[in-house]
Parts: C-alpha cells; sequence; structure tokens
C-alpha cells in the first residue's frame, strides 16, 4: 500500500462517570475517525490516565498509588482496544499506561490491528516523573511493526528526543515513527515536537505527534496537558518546505486528518536534493581536531 489516510488525535483528558461511559467515548473517537476513512489511529501517552475519574477521590489525588490503581483496567482496556480495531477494521495505537510487569512498571503503547493481533512498545527512556516519582523501568527492546497501515516505529513522547531510537526503526524499515505524548507546559511540547520534526528530517521519514490536551485537575498524574498534533515529513522535494504535513491547533481537541504517500520516501532517498538518511554514517567518522 503506498498511500495510507492517517487520523491523530489532539486528545482532552475526560471525566467519566463509568467503565461504560468510557467505552462509549472511545468507541466514539474511533468511529468518528474510521467514518473519515482513516486506516491509522493514534492516541496520546498517558490517556488512559483519565480512567483515574473512577476511583474515589483519594486516589485521584494520589500520584503515586494510582499507578498501581490502574492494574485493575489493563485487562478490560485491551479488550476494548481490540474490539474496537476488530470492528472498524482499523490500526490503532492505543493510549499508553503504566503496566506491571515483572515487579516493574512500564509505560507501555499498544497496537491493535484489523485482524486482532495485539503488539506493545514499551518507553525506552524514563522522564524524571517517571523514574524519580513512578519508579517506572526503561525498555531495552526496540520495535518494529508490520501493519495494515505501514511498517511502523514507536517513540513515546521523551524516546523522540533522542536520535538514535528513531534511527535504529527506520534501519529495520519503519516508513512512520508514531510518537505519542503527554507534556503538562509548552516547554514539553516543544521539546518533543522538535524532536519529531528533527527524526523526519534526518531519516527522511513521516513522524506523527499525538498529544493529550486540557486540565483535568481531578487527576493528579495529568491535571495539566498542551500540545499540537502534527504530521512531519522529509524537508525537500515533493514535501512541504518546512517539513509540516499537516498540524492542529494548539490545545484544540479533535482529530486530525493526513495521507501519506509511502513510495515518496524511496524516492526522496534516492533523488532528494539531499540525502539525510544515506549519509547518517558519515558524522559518526572519527575527524581531527584543529
Amino acid at each position: 500500500m503506498s498511500t495510507i489516510k492517517i487520523a491523530t488525535s489532539n486528545y482532552p483528558i475526560t471525566r467519566h462517570n463509568s467503565w461504560q461511559d468510557y467505552c462509549q467515548h472511545v468507541e466514539a473517537w474511533v468511529k468518528q475517525a474510521s467514518q473519515q476513512g482513516a486506516q491509522l489511529l493514534l492516541f496520546p501517552e498517558y490517556g488512559a490516565m483519565e480512567l483515574c475519574a473512577l476511583f474515589d477521590e483519594k486516589m485521584q489525588a494520589d500520584v503515586i498509588g494510582q499507578i498501581r490503581a490502574m492494574q485493575m483496567h489493563v485487562e478490560p482496556f485491551i479488550a476494548l482496544h481490540q474490539q474496537l480495531a476488530k470492528h472498524y477494521q482499523v490500526t490503532v495505537l492505543a493510549a499508553s499506561l503504566p503496566v506491571l510487569q515483572n515487579d516493574v512498571f512500564v509505560n507501555r503503547a499498544y497496537l491493535f490491528l484489523p485482524d486482532g493481533t495485539i503488539i506493545y512498545q514499551d518507553k525506552l527512556t524514563m522522564t524524571r516523573f517517571e523514574d524519580e516519582y513512578w519508579h517506572m523501568a526503561a525498555s531495552d527492546r526496540i520495535g518494529v511493526f508490520d501493519t495494515p497501515a505501514g511498517k511502523l516505529g514507536i517513540c513515546i513522547c521523551y524516546d523522540s528526543e533522542f536520535p538514535h531510537y528513531a534511527r535504529q526503526m527506520v534501519q529495520l524499515g519503519a516508513d512512520i515513527i508514531l510518537v505519542p505524548s503527554c507534556t503538562d507546559t509548552l516547554a514539553g511540547y516543544n521539546r518533543v515536537r522538535i524532536g519529531s520534526r528533527a527524526r523526519a528530517l534526518e531519516n527522511q521519514c513521516y513522524v506523527i505527534q499525538c498529544p493529550t490536551v486540557g486540565d483535568a485537575p481531578w487527576v493528579a498524574s495529568v491535571d495539566t496537558n498542551h500540545g499540537a498534533a502534527a504530521v512531519y515529513t522529509p524537508v525537500d522535494y515533493g514535501f512541504p518546505a518546512d517539513g509540516v504535513l499537516v498540524q492542529a491547533k494548539l490545545d484544540q481537541p479533535g482529530w486530525i486528518f493526513a495521507e501519506l504517500e509511502l513510495d515518496k520516501l524511496s524516492e526522496v532517498r534516492k533523488t532528494g536534493q539531499v540525502f539525510n538518511y544515506r549519509d547518517w554514517s558519515k558524522q559518526l567518522r572519527e575527524l581531527n581536531n584543529g
């Protein structure tokens, strides 16, 4: 498939009164994007933490206890998204969530395919909050996934700020890097945005950013959120001159859509003005000083 239509969200952290409310909410989002013809749908990092609304007020305010309490929702969360991906025949990057694995927590982004397949990428580098407060474990495994929407890699938020993760994914065949994010300041959002644009430039690939947005004072871990979903491209022939294919309005909830022409990536790597992908290794050579 050379052209795919994607949907990436400015996803507002929402207060739900019941599990059923949450299920209906997520299905409405998936249905809307599917009806617009999207084949790949992105939800953000830690968007699933809105499920803390189902806890009592004490737990909603307990930024440490929340991640353990969230484990009761993990299996139903997986089942819901698997069902939606199959029913609407779309590939869904679900909102990431803390998952208890071998006595440690990881930040896990599940990818659900239309045939019911479930795959995932765990975050590779923890932020200070994840490390110092949640004591989460960084993954040592990096994946590239064959999907009906193309070959994908996932850099969860902070991971996008480190060039070698995306580079490994692209070398393994990824044409698209998915960047679900959750940032509580404009500076945090811009770090991820700048990193994502750089990854698209240096690898001559597509990078799709998907943030949480809005205020949610009732859940301590994701109480403030800023961002703008976007699709970034190579900066060369056949692509936007600024490398921005489409971008949402800052902090404005909703989907944005784009068509990705995958054949253009191999073409620009052969005939572009520059060959960032090919010339990557040249920067690693030992140079004379002076």
